[in-house]
């Protein structure tokens, strides 16, 4: 008797249900714990009829261990045949209706999963690799079913790889959360998820942060309404790409001048691309001297850096005509990956002046880019792509993840 009410408490069993009886097989499963229902009556779990009993059926469930021995519960669950829904069976108060868990190790196995992954979980809690993995889906699902709508202000939007081969997903972003993951990173990856937004959310936004990647902005400028003045290419990709020209520019030189028989420019790739400020004294005074040298990659040093210099601007007028100087001084260089870097930000100027001017940046998005590559280089990959998107929304997404009966 004692120890049936001591499951019954600390389960929090209440009628209808009771414990019935308690077996104890210490070489084998371990505590298993029989559950009973006495009710006579019973409600639709649709509608909430009172309704006649159909039949039962025995389920088990695996429960926080007892000390260190498993524990199961077992129950024979009532199904009841309801004149509008047909036969159904009725919820129990300590499980979700589709888990072989109870509530509570459902919540043990969440948190376990937020530190380790599948298999480590698997594991430590002695479950199979599959039922871990559906905790975690049905964790992502709930939450995904509870997320509130949503009104932000600003976006970002960026890819990522989720295999070898070029496969990518499209990753869309707050400051705060993980909103959406997409298939691909096509125009039709983006607007699927354009489509299913609220007219008034689209228009409430104020930047539309990502790389300079074309289908992106095509998708945005077909859904976001005044979308070039919202899409937003932040520093960070800019300088990606003029840093890209200036050693393609010493790439050139240092192969004229080693022919030539001069080394000036061994091994100075990381001189031209680091940023000074980052720089020790030493690599500052090798730099001045190289920049004393009357050298091409000098010239495109100079160009870059001075591109650096115009992101304090905030209004549009003297962001745009200081970016047009640039441009103008950037064309008329006569080094053509310069050249080149110089067209590409004059046709995307409008995009760099809104991120001058708001401070829009992808770096958050950036940051989850790398957690998520943290998450699939720690599950040494996956194997299909529904499995890494329940990754990153369980642990990017700020989801609500546990079952209902243990909500606040």
């Amino acid at each position: 008797m004692h120890d049936r009410e001591l499951y019954r408490q600390i389960l929090g069993i209440e009628a209808p249900w009771t414990v019935s009886a308690i077996e104890v097989d210490l070489k084998g499963e371990g505590v298993t714990v029989h559950i009973e229902h006495t009710a006579a009556e019973m409600a639709c779990p649709e509608c909430g009829a009172v309704c006649p009993a159909y039949d039962a059926r025995q389920r088990k469930w695996r429960h926080l261990d007892t000390c260190q021995y498993a524990t199961w519960l077992i129950a024979q669950v009532p199904r009841v045949n309801c004149p509008q829904h047909g036969v159904r069976q009725i919820k129990v108060p300590w499980a979700e209706s589709n888990s072989r868990l109870t509530a509570l190790f459902e919540a043990l196995v969440i948190d376990w999963l937020k530190v380790a992954t599948i298999a480590e979980v698997a594991r430590r809690l002695r479950l199979s690799w599959t039922v871990v993995a559906g905790v975690q889906a049905r964790a992502v699902t709930r939450g995904l079913a509870r997320r509130a709508a949503q009104q932000p202000t600003s976006i970002s939007i960026d890819e990522t790889s989720f295999a070898k081969r070029h496969e990518y997903v499209t990753v869309i972003s707050t400051e705060k959360r993980v909103l959406h993951v997409a298939d691909g990173r096509s125009q039709a990856a983006l607007e699927g998820w354009y489509s299913q937004q609220a007219r008034h959310m689209l228009e409430g936004l104020r930047t539309v942060a990502m790389d300079m990647w074309a289908p992106y902005i095509q998708a945005t400028r077909a859904w976001v309404p005044d979308a070039e003045h919202k899409i937003a290419f932040d520093r960070f990709h800019v300088a990606q790409h003029l840093n890209f020209a200036v050693d393609q520019v010493r790439r050139r030189e240092h192969r004229a001048l080693t022919a030539a028989g001069d080394d000036a420019l061994t091994r100075t790739r990381f001189l031209w691309l680091q940023n000074p400020r980052h720089m020790s004294r030493g690599r500052r005074d090798a730099l001045a001297q190289l920049r004393q040298a009357n050298l091409k990659t000098g010239r495109a040093w100079a160009i870059k850096e001075q591109a650096a210099c115009l992101w304090g601007y905030r209004t549009r007028g003297w962001a745009r005509r200081a970016w047009m100087r640039w441009y103008q001084w950037a064309i008329r260089s006569r080094l053509e990956p310069i050249k080149r870097a110089a067209r590409l930000v004059k046709k995307h100027l409008e995009g760099i002046i809104t991120a001058v001017v708001t401070q829009a940046t992808t770096a958050r998005a950036e940051g989850f880019n790398a957690m998520i590559q943290k998450i699939k280089s720690d599950a040494r990959g996956f194997r299909n792509r529904d499995r890494f998107r329940a990754a990153i929304y369980f642990h990017l997404g700020g989801l609500d993840l546990y079952p209902e009966s243990l909500r606040a």
